[in-house]
């Protein structure tokens, strides 16, 4: 397992692309499983640095573990509780005017993952999405 430390600030989200980007490629996963869990990585981190500490700044903890197949990543932070997967699916089937605001984003994450979940232990949110090599929407 890797795992790295990040500020959870927009502007290092090219870092945390590039530290998954690496472990998926080091574990030959196909270019379209990259993107898939590149596009979920992006959603789940820029939420974190956007909203996690309101006014404040703080860090995302984020590891890859790769093994049988399966990389399962997972994002840990001591922002505000929060937890994405309580949130009802957005009804895709109206237009966008008359949509609500927000929670795009993780049904995207929902649909590209094979399994997401979400627990907050010892005052920490951890958010862990799990994908298949070859694994596709």
């Amino acid at each position: 397992m890797k795992k790295s430390v990040f500020a959870a600030k927009n502007e290092n989200l090219d870092r945390v692309t590039e530290f998954i980007l690496e472990q998926l490629e080091a574990a030959r996963f196909p270019k379209r499983t990259q993107m898939q869990i590149k596009l979920a990585v992006e959603e789940i981190f820029v939420n974190i640095a956007s909203y996690a500490y309101a006014k404040g700044t703080g860090t995302a903890d984020i590891s890859v573990d790769i093994s049988d197949g399966m990389v399962r990543i997972t994002f840990e932070d001591s922002g505000a509780p929060f937890d994405p997967l309580a949130e009802k699916d957005p009804d895709v089937t109206l237009p966008a005017e008359k949509r609500r605001i927000g929670g795009l984003g993780i049904f995207l994450v929902r649909k590209l993952m094979d399994h997401v979940s979400y627990e907050y232990k010892d005052g920490r949110n951890i958010l862990t999405i799990e994908k298949k090599v070859g694994a596709s929407a």
